[in-house]
């Protein structure tokens, strides 16, 4: 395999293989030698921390001679997890977005997704909890991008993300100043082989262990445990090329230029400028002590080993890195300390406390001896003094205080005081009990951050090699933003619509328009800090049932979206259905297509039945018709009645009426002189008469009145009847004009047009 080496293009591939070795050996003592301190001070901090090895060796030494106690109450570990879980729940996203125009902003949704995948099958989250837990228990810890085959039987390749368990195995570029590794030239990662292993994998390579900087020979053999130190040597070096710009504003490289040329020149197109410009190399070897074992090309520009930095501190030259526990180790001793000693105290305690004259035991002597240890009803003695019980002197209170001290300077030390460890504290109100947590949560930021800037850097090495990993025809899964899986299809050959109109359908054609090209447009990385999106659905969740309780009516057009973020069974189901009676224009067509199809085939429904209920409408119209007509015919009824009376109670007055005046007549003519009383008699009765013939008269009157009234009723009923009569002969032509598309709206739903 040809090999690029600067200056030793000229020598043979043997020879630049040997000068690669050397170049390797001494960049590695170079970078053991910056990073000795560091990967010091992470080996004793995670010794002190994590292993719980706490004691002075001659201090433990001494105390083990003596006898003595020596507690390690390791509270250490605590203040690490409530970082690292920290970092858990709010797992930083990798976020992709177009910078330029040649940047498509579906395309980066597909990028974004092929990213959550990668991380998925990757199982990145382990790769980033033991990065951020080793950057907190000893100030650095790392993960890398590796790529490897999809399945055993393919040929397509993906991008996956591994932990690194040992960050004592990387040993970094020693002139890197960045906050991530973007400016690395060089790395080692070394690891142990067995050395049957070894025999097998490389049978033609000598058994000779990689320089690890402890020994003077290089070609010392590991034999202690018959293992053979290998290092995977990763190289990053910048080659110069040349570009050149079109008169129509596009840029070339030679390559691309070479294989253009005849197409240029037949359409025109020029070469307005050329320049310089330089791309990163990135290469892989596999050393041992002696010789390169393996050679790889590596598709993308950064080295793919990704470093999570602790609290970082730039002294003199040098780059330093620490733990959140390294400077709290004194106050652990302490605590160590006071505490073994309480307990020590404690031990050496008096453990017989009664005094008493000599012989006042000789009595009972055998029950004295245990009165310390049994319960006894009673205890004799002899002489005139009883024994005295002493009091116990409680333990010491000076220790105590002084283990409460300590306890008290680690918190300080790391800023996780009581509050933020998630236990009770001085303050009492929740605003205050929060405010004491973000406290907590700001003094150890920073190694969140460190983690968010990491992660970020992931994914533009990620975003970097997708073009190349990801470069033919092919479909892959993505992840979107709900968890949920897709599947896409990815740069497959241009088909314009000329060409996809003769042989393809309207559904064919929107799923070739749905292709997305990865190779083409530059895209940049953000890193989202936050909760992850099931925390994020169930705060939603709360959120939406707390404003449905405030505000019921929003119930109406937001139902389906609360149902949607719950977890129970069939809640999919559920929110299908509420969003099909959802009131039209709610549905934003544009977001959610089967949505807004449905809303259609929804509309398209009630347009048939708007249509089969005028129907219903004419016939009720006729219906009512029919009854107004019968109304008529009753009304009419009841006007002859009251004529009818009315003649009967004319013709019993006009007889009333004519005895009454015969009467008076008569006695008219029965009147025999003046003094006679019978003229008083008539006046009366002609009084009567007229009594009688005026209440007749208001009778006759009411009766005309309500005959009228009648008459009116009537007249209004059948004007009622001509508007009902209009109506209905209205709704029956629309109905005969409109039934033909209801029975052709009725054929299409009968014919799979469902809901769903």
């Amino acid at each position: 395999m040809a090999m690029y080496d600067g200056d030793s293009s000229g020598s043979s591939e043997e020879d630049q293989l040997e000068d690669i070795h050397e170049e390797a050996l001494e960049q590695f003592e170079q970078s053991q030698e910056v990073w000795e301190e560091n990967q010091r001070r992470y080996e004793q901090d995670v010794k002190f921390a994590r292993m719980g090895e706490q004691w002075d060796d001659n201090d433990a030494e001494r105390r083990r001679q003596d006898g003595r106690p020596m507690l390690t109450v390791n509270r250490l570990p605590s203040f690490i997890r409530q970082v690292s879980n920290d970092a858990r729940q709010n797992k930083p996203q990798i976020k992709v977005m177009p910078q330029d125009s040649s940047g498509d902003p579906n395309t980066a949704e597909v990028l974004n997704g092929l990213i959550k995948n990668i991380e998925n099958i990757s199982k990145a989250d382990l790769a980033y909890d033991t990065a951020i837990d080793c950057a907190a228990s000893g100030g650095m810890g790392y993960f890398r991008v590796d790529v490897d085959y999809s399945d055993a039987d393919t040929f397509d390749m993906d991008i996956r993300i591994n932990r690194i368990l040992n960050p004592l195995t990387v040993y970094p570029d020693a002139n890197s100043t960045a906050a991530d590794s973007s400016d690395w030239n060089y790395c080692f990662i070394t690891e142990m082989m067995p050395l049957d292993e070894f025999e097998v994998a490389y049978p033609d390579a000598d058994p000779i262990d990689f320089n690890a900087g402890s020994y003077t020979d290089r070609e010392a053999l590991w034999f202690e445990d018959k293992s053979v130190r290998l290092a995977e040597y990763w190289c990053r070096k910048q080659e110069e090329y040349d570009i050149h710009q079109l008169d129509t504003g596009d840029v070339v490289t030679d390559e691309m230029l070479d294989e253009m040329q005849d197409t240029l020149d037949a359409m025109g197109i020029q070469v307005v400028k050329t320049r310089k410009s330089t791309k990163s190399v990135v290469k892989r070897y596999v050393l041992n002590g002696q010789e390169i074992l393996e050679t790889d090309e590596w598709e993308g520009s950064f080295i793919p080993v990704i470093p999570v930095w602790g609290e970082e501190v730039y002294h003199e030259g040098e780059r330093h890195f620490y733990s959140l526990i390294h400077f709290a180790k004194d106050a652990q001793r302490m605590y160590n300390y006071w505490r073994t000693t309480t307990t020590e105290l404690v031990a050496l305690a008096p453990k017989a406390p009664w005094i008493g004259p000599a012989g006042s035991f000789d009595t009972d002597l055998q029950n004295w001896q245990v009165a310390n240890t049994e319960t006894l009803p009673f205890l004799e003695y002899d002489g005139d003094v009883p024994p005295q019980r002493q009091p116990f002197a409680g333990p010491p209170a000076g220790a105590l205080q002084e283990a409460l001290n300590a306890s008290d300077d680690m918190k300080s030390v790391m800023g996780l005081h009581d509050a933020s460890m998630g236990a009770q504290s001085n303050e009492i109100s929740g605003v205050a009990i929060s405010k004491r947590i973000r406290e907590g949560d700001t003094s150890t930021f920073h190694f969140i951050d460190n983690m968010s800037r990491a992660i970020r850097h992931a994914g533009i090495v990620i975003l970097d090699l997708i073009p190349h990993i990801y470069s033919q025809d092919r479909v892959l899964r993505i992840i979107g933003q709900d968890e949920q899986p897709q599947t896409v299809r990815v740069n497959a050959p241009f088909q314009s619509k000329e060409e996809m109109l003769p042989d393809h359908t309207k559904n064919q054609m929107e799923a070739i328009s749905s292709i997305y090209d990865l190779r083409v447009g530059k895209y940049d990385v953000v890193v989202k800090a936050g909760p992850s999106y099931t925390t994020q659905r169930e705060e939603a969740r709360n959120s939406m049932i707390a404003l449905l309780q405030a505000f019921p009516q929003a119930a109406q057009v937001t139902g389906d979206l609360v149902v949607e973020s719950m977890d129970w069974p069939n809640a999919d189901a559920f929110a299908k259905r509420l969003k099909a009676i959802l009131p039209p224009g709610v549905i934003d067509e544009a977001q959610d297509p089967q949505a807004a199809a449905l809303a259609k085939q929804v509309k398209e429904m009630d347009a048939v039945i708007q249509q089969l209920m005028a129907g219903r409408e004419a016939k009720m119209a006729e219906i009512q018709v029919d009854r107004e007509k019968l109304g008529i015919d009753a009304a009419n009824a009841e006007t002859n009645r009251l004529k009818a009376e009315t003649e009967r109670l004319k013709a019993e007055v006009d007889a009333e009426y004519k005895r009454q005046q015969l009467e008076i007549d008569a006695a008219k003519a029965m009147q025999q002189d003046p003094v006679d009383d019978t003229p008083v008699v008539i006046k009366q009765m002609e009084l009567s008469h007229d009594q009688a013939k005026v209440e007749i008269d208001s009778a006759l009157e009411e009766r005309k009145l309500s005959i009228e009234e009648a008459k009116v009723a009537i007249d209004q009923q059948r004007l009622d009847i001509e508007r009902f009569k209009a109506e209905a002969d209205a709704s029956v032509m629309v109905s005969e004009a409109m039934a033909p598309e209801i029975d052709i709206s009725i054929v299409d739903l009968a014919n799979g047009k469902d809901l769903e």
